[in-house]
């Protein structure tokens, strides 16, 4: 039964369901019928505006996407989409979503995974967080299916490690989230090219609330999102929203110079006190290799920070639009 709430979001918002897809043939269909089947549903209920739609982002799909998309879109108008030149990544088709959507005048905007494993049976649970008068609802998985334990422990350890650096983002949040129109504002402010959205949705500042959900299988397909791009991904949230591994740098090395000199006291006290000859030759050899290993590392961390100032001086566009479908 709808809830009636005193507050200033309207009872029945214009909804948009943004949908980013790449080489995402298998399920983008079966995705598109049921989550407008929920919409039907909830503009039945009078919870959401019969102006709702759904909006799809083609990141450059070199498979039928987009031909599923553009089908779905002639015998349905509440399908909107556009399709990327190239394949931008996953946060820039969010991005151009929210910016889309935005334009076309909703009042607030869920974003979903393609492949359907975050519950939608969850989206009215936030429309109605949203009627509370919440501009950011997120949603927090309760359960990994079938994820193993590095899975789960790398997970943990890089929301910890994102928590130290000072980046207070919600731990066990992927991009499963609804966004209000002013929040859409709030961000149009961020001028950076590499966004970190779990981040700056943390860090807006607006009313928020959380929505638990179960993961569930892929209906068909694989997921695109290889450990390389995890870690790319990771390494971009760190280097966008905290300084904390360039001090680390320069503690680390301040350590190792304070080291170097209390051994090198040590040396000359044997060599002159007590009459020993330091042969150590195996023993230069390992300094030699350790201390270089940190070099590079402490390089690696600096290169990290001069590849984010690097793309942010080139000021290229996010992601060139290629067909659109409204």
């Amino acid at each position: 039964m709808l809830e009636i709430f005193d507050n200033p979001q309207k009872s029945t918002p214009k909804l948009a369901l943004i949908i980013p897809c790449y080489n995402e043939q298998e399920v983008v269909e079966l995705t598109v019928l049921r989550l407008l089947e929920i919409m039907r549903e909830l503009e039945n209920l009078k919870i959401i505006s019969k102006k709702s739609f759904i909006f799809l982002v083609d990141d450059g799909s070199t498979d039928g996407t987009f031909e599923i998309a553009k089908r779905l879109h002639s015998k349905d108008k509440k399908v909107k989409a556009l399709k990327f030149s190239r394949n931008f990544g996953n946060q820039n088709a969010i991005l151009a979503g929210l910016g889309r959507v935005y334009e076309l005048g909703v009042d607030c905007a869920i974003t979903i995974d393609a492949d359907l494993q975050q519950d939608e049976s969850v989206i009215k649970d936030f429309v109605i967080e949203y009627q509370k008068g919440n501009d950011i609802v997120f949603g927090v998985r309760k359960n990994y299916h079938k994820q193993g334990l590095f899975k789960k422990f790398s997970s943990a350890l890089f929301y910890k490690i994102m928590h130290i650096l000072g980046a207070k983002i919600t731990p066990n949040h992927s991009e499963y989230r609804l966004t209000s129109k002013r929040a859409m504002e709030a961000l149009s402010q961020y001028g950076e090219y590499s966004l970190f959205l779990r981040g700056v949705f943390s860090e807006i500042g607006l009313q928020k609330s959380y929505v638990e959900y179960n993961i569930k299988p892929r209906a068909a397909g694989q997921t695109k999102f290889s450990w390389a791009r995890l870690v790319a991904l990771a390494l971009n949230g760190i280097t966008s929203f905290s300084i904390v591994p360039l001090r680390f740098v320069v503690v680390l090395g301040f350590l190792m110079a304070l080291v170097s000199f209390a051994y090198g006291l040590y040396v000359i006290y044997e060599k002159f006190f007590l009459g020993i000859d330091v042969s150590g030759w195996a023993t230069i050899v390992v300094a030699i290799c350790f201390f270089s290993g940190v070099q590079i590392f402490c390089l690696g961390i600096i290169g990290e920070y001069m590849g984010q100032v690097y793309n942010e001086v080139k000021s290229r566009p996010r992601y060139i639009k290629e067909t659109e479908l409204v």
